[in-house]
């Protein structure tokens, strides 16, 4: 039930998975490095219900790979215009690790688009200080995910490497599939992610200029804490607490990608989310 459509925005291609069964708006959002398959299991799910976007981010996937362009304001630009191409005047938001943050700059200009939100183990959501950018480097060869970028000679010796990986433990259908969807044989012969490193540059450098916190959100929000996850501690988590004043988190089993751990629990999780937020219109 799943298609894959393209929204053609000046000279950049969004290729985005659609499932449109459902009528209420829900959005989509992968972390840094993946792309819209992640969520093909939760879309399988919700699609009776909702109506459900799932974009390649601008530098990942199937999408435009400019070589600059990979601020915040330009990821919120472009979904911007993909709300307003499919004649959405708001919607339900879900995102993962550093689309997080997007989210949280993108609520702060307009609120009016945002019905309900869902966190998936956020990182990067406050200002880091300069120096920070000294570390990148170690980053970005010792971040298992950023290692798996390749390049790779073989197409074997990457799926081997990715094999190890949290996000593909278990070697399930699903996370063989995720994972063949986000490679390819680059020109030279050599295999490596669709994510490219003008993106990654960029975004490690954005994620020092911008704190993602600083006003109270009233909208409903929950935030999926993994066990095995990236927030840990109450401290990681204390600005969420300061400024979402409608805010539950839910600690469950799994690592940093839960969605494809235990894809079934996590979807459950959504559904039961949403549907109280359903609830709770009709209430009113």
């Amino acid at each position: 039930m799943v298609t894959r459509q393209n929204f053609q925005r000046a000279s950049l291609n969004l290729s985005y998975l659609e499932w449109n069964q459902g009528s209420e708006p829900l959005l989509l959002l992968h972390g840094m490095a993946d792309h819209a398959l992640v969520w093909s299991n939760l879309g399988d799910d919700l699609q009776s219900q909702y109506h459900i976007i799932a974009p390649d981010l601008r530098g990942h996937g199937d999408s435009s790979k400019p070589e600059s362009g990979y601020r915040f304001e330009d990821y919120i630009e472009d979904l911007t215009a993909l709300m307003a191409h499919l004649g959405w005047t708001s919607a339900h938001f879900l995102g993962h690790s550093w689309a997080v943050k997007i989210l949280t700059l993108w609520i702060k200009q307009s609120p009016q688009l945002f019905k309900s939100l869902i966190f998936v183990d956020p990182v990067f959501i406050q200002r880091f200080p300069r120096w920070f950018k000294i570390t990148f480097p170690i980053f970005y060869k010792g971040l298992p995910f950023l290692r798996a970028m390749g390049p790779f000679n073989r197409y074997e010796t990457a799926e081997k490497f990715a094999r190890r990986l949290k996000q593909y433990r278990g070697w399930s259908p699903l996370q063989e599939q995720v994972f063949k969807a986000g490679i390819e044989r680059k020109k030279e012969g050599t295999w490596g992610s669709k994510f490219t490193i003008a993106a990654r540059n960029e975004i490690f450098n954005e994620v020092m200029l911008y704190d993602g916190l600083t006003e109270e959100i009233t909208i409903p929000t929950l935030l999926i804490k993994p066990e095995q996850g990236l927030n840990r501690t109450a401290w990681q988590l204390r600005s969420f607490c300061q400024y979402f004043k409608n805010l539950q988190i839910l600690e469950v089993s799994g690592n940093h990608w839960v969605f494809l751990e235990h894809s079934a629990e996590f979807n459950r999780i959504v559904a039961q989310f949403l549907q109280q937020q359903g609830d709770s219109d009709t209430k009113l």
